[in-house]
């Protein structure tokens, strides 16, 4: 079972056909769709009063039940291959349990993406954390979107992985993932995934940086972190393809190297591993 944990479609703010992604996913058994933020007139850098929470509404700019409509008749489409994920921004959605079950229940998406560092909002600010509270009832896991390159106006501080270990440690209950594996802040990642028993990483990669994905790749292995992380290729910027090639022939890029090896089965249960299941999506 092949799943895409992480891929995109233009819904809004993609300029990518919908084609183009079902041609790409051919690849996979299975992906997930996250919701993209919604299209700004204008992005502008944050008050600090408003990364507190009290932020207005930019001027034309879609509302996030707008978005999710359109990620929901997409996916609805092709739900044998296809589960979505809500945008979130709970500085100014309501996320009580009732609003969130229309989500679920209405929409027919399977969990959240939160954009903490593009909205500008703290991961554990009041509102969030109840919404962390209904989602967990709800049985919905959240995906915490963070992959660079982040605009001009995103704050970077809310995209470290170690602010979201509060959260894990008052919903124990609740599937986390991390995106991209937190990058640029790889370590703290590993330090949440091996601490957290419901607290996963999404090893998107980009096929170029070969050596960043070396090094991820090895330091997941070396902390004995490899079955905490889900495969995905975060599509349109990574095709699914090209990733499995690239972690599939992973040793062969270290072939008249003493550099450290990682046990192919290890690299092969990742991309392998079932990300529908482990996160309690039903399918």
């Amino acid at each position: 079972m092949i799943v895409d944990c992480h891929t995109h479609i233009n819904c809004p703010g993609d300029d990518v056909d919908p084609s183009g992604h079902l041609a790409a996913t051919e690849t996979v058994d299975s992906c997930i769709v996250l919701a993209l933020p919604p299209l700004l007139s204008a992005r502008r850098p944050a008050s600090r009063r408003e990364t507190r929470g009290q932020a207005t509404a930019d001027k034309g700019a879609e509302s996030s039940r707008e978005v999710n409509e359109k990620l929901s008749e997409y996916v609805s489409k092709h739900k044998a291959k296809m589960v979505g994920f809500a945008f979130v921004e709970p500085t100014k959605d309501k996320t009580s349990v009732k609003n969130l079950a229309v989500v679920r229940d209405k929409l027919g998406l399977a969990g959240t993406v939160l954009y903490c560092s593009e909205c500008g909002f703290h991961p554990t600010h009041s509102k969030a954390m109840r919404l962390y509270e209904s989602a967990q009832e709800l049985g919905l896991p959240v995906f915490f979107h963070s992959s660079e390159p982040l605009g001009p106006a995103a704050i970077l501080e809310y995209a470290q992985p170690f602010l979201l270990d509060e959260v894990a440690r008052e919903f124990s209950a609740l599937k986390i993932v991390i995106g991209t594996m937190g990058v640029p802040f790889v370590e703290q990642t590993l330090s949440m995934v091996a601490k957290h028993e419901n607290v996963y990483a999404d090893l998107t990669l980009r096929v170029s940086n070969i050596w960043q994905v070396y090094n991820i790749v090895v330091s997941a292995h070396e902390r004995g972190v490899m079955d905490k992380l889900l495969f995905g290729s975060g599509f349109p910027f990574g095709n699914p393809g090209e990733c499995i090639e690239t972690l599939l022939g992973f040793n062969k890029l270290l072939a008249d190297t003493n550099l450290p090896t990682v046990p192919r089965g290890n690299i092969q249960n990742i991309i392998e591993r079932d990300t529908l299941e482990l996160l309690k999506i039903r399918r």
